[in-house]
């Protein structure tokens, strides 16, 4: 196990370093370049002065050396538009991200894995029909339309939940104004990654309710609960963790538009924003730590899979 896990960080280090190269490379590549933030208004000579400041005159491969030595200590720079630590201000937004995030994938999960089996049980039928219907209508949906008409219906319409919004925080936190603020965009992503959940469960808990095993153990009288979430469902887990892995990126990237739609005050909306005024630090960093959440959670998913499936400990 530890030898696995060791081989695991390994790889994570190395596709670390790959996804800062590249990305340092093509945001100093970009057209206009960092320089283009510079003031309009400044003279030529304090427009030098400030490249000279920042390292902007050195050479890009330079430049990356510098920075990595930088990052590796915890500096990931300075903010070009709020002069502020690029690690403060990512770490002001990252909470509201994962707490997205987590969301998201606890009620997924649970919601996923019930229906595929739900779907799995009535093969054929109309609860099958059913499940399989709204998992594809929830995979064809565009979550910024979706998004826009949840706020219509609920904001807008009924007044029932806010448009947007983190809701309160700190000393004047209130329960209800936390969770009324979270629905939507919870909601939102979860239809980007529930649907992908329940066919990957379905599919897998049909191949594995079909092996010889399953039905030596009806053959034997176990219960059918027993067959279906004892016997079968550990099995049928492999499959359904590594997409779970898979879908972690696709749901940070989903949570850009979500933020944007609903006001989110996350990683989203501050890569946007980043975006816009040329931050390129502060791209440098968003894409940093997005990446190291990333790798982190498939580190996790890399553990849990070794702990379903004992062969890959091997590997």
């Amino acid at each position: 196990m530890l030898r696995f896990m060791i081989n695991r960080a390994g790889q994570s280090a190395i596709l670390l370093l790959i996804v800062t190269l590249i990305t340092f490379f093509l945001v100093n590549l970009a057209p206009g370049g960092p320089a283009s933030t510079m003031r309009m208004e400044a003279t030529e000579e304090e427009r030098q002065a400030i490249v000279e400041k920042l390292g902007l005159d050195q050479p890009v491969h330079i430049r990356y050396v510098e920075w990595l030595k930088n990052a590796l200590q915890g500096d990931l720079g300075t903010s070009f538009t709020s002069s502020e630590p690029v690690i403060q201000r990512i770490m002001e937004r990252l909470p509201y991200t994962i707490e997205l995030t987590i969301f998201t994938i606890v009620i997924s999960v649970i919601l996923g894995i019930f229906f595929g089996v739900i779907s799995t049980v009535k093969r054929g039928k109309a609860g099958d029909h059913v499940i399989n219907f709204v998992s594809v209508i929830g995979l064809s949906v565009p979550a910024f339309w979706l998004g826009l008409m949840l706020i219509l219906l609920f904001s807008i319409t009924f007044k029932w939940l806010p448009s947007s919004g983190v809701g309160p925080r700190g000393a004047e936190f209130e329960l209800w104004g936390w969770i009324s603020h979270l629905i939507m965009p919870v909601l939102i992503l979860t239809t980007t990654v529930l649907p992908h959940i329940v066919r990957f469960t379905r599919s897998s808990m049909l191949e594995v309710t079909s092996q010889n095993y399953i039905r030596t153990a009806r053959a034997k009288g176990a219960k059918e609960s027993v067959v279906l979430y004892v016997h079968a469902l550990r099995n049928a887990l492999i499959p359904i963790i590594t997409i779970i892995g898979m879908l972690i990126p696709r749901l940070l990237s989903g949570a850009v538009i979500t933020e944007a739609i609903f006001g989110w005050t996350g990683i989203g909306t501050l890569i946007i924003d980043a975006a816009r005024g040329r931050d390129y630090p502060l791209v440098m960093g968003i894409t940093v730590m997005i990446t190291i959440v990333v790798v982190f959670c498939n580190l996790i998913v890399d553990f849990l899979y070794s702990r379903v499936d004992p062969r890959v400990k091997n590997v």
